[in-house]
C-alpha cells in the first residue's frame, strides 16, 4: 500500500500549526517539520503530532529549506504543505484515491482557496490557484529560489478537484508584515540576478499590479477585500522595485 510523508517548514507558527497537522489525521504515515529558530510553541505542537524534526541553524531560503524537509521524507509519496494550509475531508479522500490508483501520474496539482482578512477570495487571480504539491518521492525537487520557490516535477502532472484551505491573511497587520518581508526578499533575489530598477519603474509596476488584480482579474467581485488585496498587490510590487533600486544605490556608494 502506498504511504505518504507530509513535509513542512516553520518559523513561529504556533497560531497555525496545530490546525494544519490535525487536518492530516488518517492520511499521513510521516510528518516532517524543518524549523527555523522558532521561539514560540511551534516545536511543542509539532512534537505533539509526532513529527520528525530538524533544526538547521542557517536560513538558505524557502526553496533550499523545503528541499531539506524533502530529503528527510521516507514514504512513497510526498505532500508539501505550509503551516497556514488545511486539508478538508473531501481533499483527503481524493488524495488517498490518487496515490492508490494513479500509476501513470507522478505529481498532482492541488487548487487552493485562500482567505484574505474576512473572506475566501474567489477572483483577483487567486482562484483557481493550482500548486504542485503531491508527488512521488524522487520525481521532484524544489527550486533554489530564496522566495517564491516552486516545485519542479520531472514526470506527468495531473490536477485534483477539491481545494485545500489557505488561511494566508487573517488581518491587515499580517498583510503589512508579509508585504515588507517578501518585498525585501524578492528585491534581494532580483539584485543577485543582476536586475535593475528606478522609482518610475516602481510606480508603473505598482499601478499595473493594482489594475491587473482589481480589473483584469475581476477583484471587484471579491468586495472590499478584493479592493484591499489589489492595493496590497500594488504596494508590494512598488516596494519590491524601490528596494531593488535602493540596493543598487547602496552598492554604488
Amino acid at each position: 500500500m502506498p504511504t505518504l510523508s507530509v513535509i513542512l517548514i516553520t518559523r513561529n507558527e504556533e497560531s497555525n500549526l496545530d490546525d494544519c497537522l490535525a487536518s492530516l489525521e488518517g492520511i499521513a504515515q510521516q510528518i516532517v517539520v524543518v524549523d527555523s529558530n522558532s521561539t514560540d510553541r511551534t516545536l511543542e505542537i509539532a512534537n505533539k503530532h509526532g513529527a520528525l524534526m530538524a533544526y538547521p541553524i542557517d536560513w538558505p531560503g524557502f526553496g533550499p529549506q523545503k528541499n531539506r524537509a524533502l530529503d528527510l521524507a521516507t514514504c512513497d509519496w510526498v505532500l508539501s504543505l505550509d503551516a497556514d494550509e488545511r486539508l478538508t475531508p473531501a481533499l483527503k479522500s481524493e488524495i488517498l484515491t490518487a496515490i492508490h490508483h494513479s500509476a501513470h501520474v507522478d505529481c498532482f496539482a492541488i487548487p487552493r482557496l485562500s482567505w484574505y482578512c474576512g473572506r475566501f477570495i474567489r477572483h483577483s487571480g487567486w482562484s483557481p490557484d493550482y500548486v504542485d504539491r503531491l508527488f512521488k518521492r524522487g520525481t521532484a525537487r524544489f527550486s533554489d529560489d530564496v522566495v517564491h520557490e516552486r516545485l519542479i516535477p520531472q514526470g506527468t502532472v495531473a490536477k485534483l478537484k477539491n481545494p485545500m484551505l489557505h488561511y494566508s491573511f487573517m488581518n491587515y497587520a499580517q498583510v503589512l508584515e508579509k508585504l515588507n518581508r517578501y518585498s525585501t526578499a524578492s528585491a534581494e533575489q532580483a539584485f543577485a540576478q543582476g536586475k535593475t530598477s528606478n522609482p518610475l519603474k516602481a510606480v508603473l509596476h505598482g499601478i499595473w499590479a493594482f489594475v491587473r488584480t482589481y480589473i483584469l482579474r475581476a477583484g471587484f467581485l471579491d468586495g472590499p477585500q478584493g479592493f484591499a488585496l489589489a492595493i496590497s498587490n500594488g504596494q508590494g510590487t512598488y516596494y519590491r522595485y524601490m528596494k531593488l533600486w535602493q540596493l543598487h544605490q547602496d552598492a554604488g556608494k
